[in-house]
């Protein structure tokens, strides 16, 4: 009998071996079972230990769950959290299983003010959390459940580590022009700030000093606070555009206009006299043409909520994140939603200058670069991308059109030749064997002064001959270079230390008698081309037109599914 059972179990145990490894293989492991959710203690001595094996099992759970606290909750940097846990013998951190520490007061009041960061509190377990404070406050059963603690306390150690991030880096993906050395805190330098806590610091003052000390963005967080009380976070009709159906859009316009309280709730589709009058005086109260057509421009302004505007501030304050802890003493920043240029100099602005960008179909990229030299009277090379798109078609119809854009023909040596001579009609983007410059003068794209950097787009500053064009509001309409409206005030700062060779009057003089001067040695300023579409100033926030749509984008990908009330 024992020799019959012997070859049974001969054959059994590789069996039960073999399809462990299959099911390994083939991930059909079984789920690790989650812990008891109601764990009571009655005895007070006995809360501790029954705390530590409930932290112990339940971060055992979480990290062979990948993450997941449960089906709705995910625990971010579990490894960093397991190793913090066990170096403290898997005690609490914020609380002692039966009361709240200070800093596990501190730290839920910040999470629950998240908004005043910029900040969105669902990504930091508030529903959750608050969830459980409510239980063990009202319910004294729910206050001896040891399940419930050590729960919040992950919870809140998770929220801690996301916070840190989020404040010191941000939540936007990392580009090739962020200029931070670093772009994530290391296990070790999160371990080190909770334990900070640990030891006794106030966790919102840990967080707030991981905050950028840019001008800019303390100015957003000090107006945030006043901008929240004021804001109305209700769901508003979403007004899709452009949209082939007009009717659908008119119904649409209207429900907006009516939550707006400028259309009765009685309107109908026949009343379009109403309609009109109530789109008229939306657009008035915003600056917008009255036209009584709810085009584009009105459509982006009434979609443009409450809580698009914190989504556009979320985002503003962490592109500043992205910013190193400390910019240059000297710098130039161009702003392309606010049309804007300006110079600090030790945290001062020194110059300020409406500039013209390009337009949406021909965008101003967002760069890192320094000013290399300035460029009186230059001559503009035209890009083959406007040859071909805007100015071939047109020569091709009229050769006059070269002399009234002052534009002359030259060959790759560089040699002027006769437009007579060329046949036009011959010529497309595979066979262009030219360059069209335009002479220098007044008359000149560039103006009479250019400011060169160095980059990939081959965009640069300058002045322009078009000079009325910076009296608009908007003004997205360059091919990708940005026109400097105080271009010379511009040039007199990069060479304000050597008034010797380059005094004011001297600049004046070469312009006034046309010649062209390249000045390269002075101090290489860096230069930091943007896109902030709010900041704050004397009136509280502003906003800037998100015109290239940049904000729509990262606005979807990253905060649309998230509650902003």
């Amino acid at each position: 009998m024992i020799k019959k059972d012997s070859k049974i179990l001969c054959i059994v145990y590789p069996l039960v071996a073999a399809l462990t490894i299959i099911f390994a293989i083939s991930g059909c492991q079984s789920p690790a079972k989650p812990p008891e959710e109601i764990v009571i203690v009655e005895q007070p001595e006995d809360i501790m230990g029954k705390a530590q094996s409930q932290l112990t099992e339940l971060l055992g759970f979480i990290g062979d769950s990948g993450g997941k606290l449960n089906d709705s909750t995910l625990i971010a940097n579990v490894p960093v959290i397991e190793s913090i846990y066990e170096g403290g013998g898997f005690q609490p951190l914020w609380s002692d299983a039966k009361e709240w520490h200070p800093s596990g007061d501190s730290l839920f009041n910040m999470i629950s003010q998240a908004k005043l960061y910029g900040l969105f509190p669902s990504d930091y377990h508030l529903p959750a959390l608050l969830s459980i404070r409510n239980q063990v406050v009202i319910d004294t059963i729910a206050k001896k459940n040891v399940a419930l603690w050590t729960r919040a306390d992950i919870l809140l150690t998770d929220a801690f580590l996301k916070l840190a991030t989020h404040l010191k880096y941000g939540q936007l993906e990392r580009d090739s022009i962020s200029l931070r050395p670093d772009s994530a805190f290391s296990p070790e330098k999160l371990a080190s700030l909770l334990q900070e806590v640990i030891s006794g610091s106030n966790p919102r003052n840990i967080l707030e000093s991981l905050e950028p000390v840019h001008q800019p963005y303390r100015a957003i967080r000090a107006a945030l606070p006043a901008f929240l009380d004021s804001l109305d976070f209700r769901n508003y009709q979403v007004i899709p555009y452009p949209n082939e159906d007009s009717l659908e859009h008119i119904r649409n316009v209207a429900l907006r206009l009516q939550e707006e309280g400028l259309l009765d709730k009685g309107w109908t589709i026949d009343d379009a006299d109403s309609y009109v009058r109530a789109v008229k005086k939306y657009q008035q109260s915003m600056g917008i043409p009255a036209t009584g057509f709810a085009a584009e421009l009105t459509v982006k302004s009434l979609n443009f909520t409450d809580s698009e505007k914190f989504r556009t501030i979320a985002i503003n304050l962490h592109r500043y994140r992205q910013l190193p802890d400390s910019m240059p003493e000297t710098y130039i920043i161009v702003n392309l939603p606010a049309y804007q240029l300006r110079v600090y100099d030790y945290d001062t602005v020194v110059l300020e200058s409406r500039v013209i960008v390009g337009a949406a179909k021909t965008p101003t990229p967002v760069l890192n670069s320094q000013i290399t030299n300035v460029i009186t009277y230059p001559q503009w090379t035209v890009p083959y991308s406007i040859i071909f798109k805007e100015m071939l078609p047109k020569i091709q119809k009229d050769i006059g059109y070269l002399a009234k854009q002052n534009l002359m023909v030259v060959d790759k040596y560089d040699s002027v030749i006769s437009p007579e001579t060329i046949d036009w009609t011959k010529l497309n983007r595979r066979n262009f064997p030219y360059l069209l410059r335009q002479r220098q003068g007044d008359d000149n794209s560039l103006g009479v002064m250019k400011f060169n950097f160095r980059n990939k787009y081959s965009v640069y500053l300058h002045d322009t001959n078009a000079r009325g064009l910076f009296s608009r509001n908007a003004r997205a309409l360059s091919h990708g270079c940005v026109r400097v409206q105080e271009w010379e005030k511009l040039s007199h700062f990069l060479v304000r230390d050597d008034e010797i060779r380059y005094h004011p009057d001297t600049i004046k003089a070469w312009i006034s008698r046309q010649e062209k001067h390249i000045i390269s040695d002075f101090s290489h300023i860096p230069i930091y081309i943007r896109y902030f579409t709010c900041e704050a100033g004397e009136k509280g926030l502003r906003f800037f037109s998100d015109i290239y749509g940049i904000d729509k984008i990262l606005s979807e990908k990253h905060f649309k599914s998230k509650p902003v009330n």
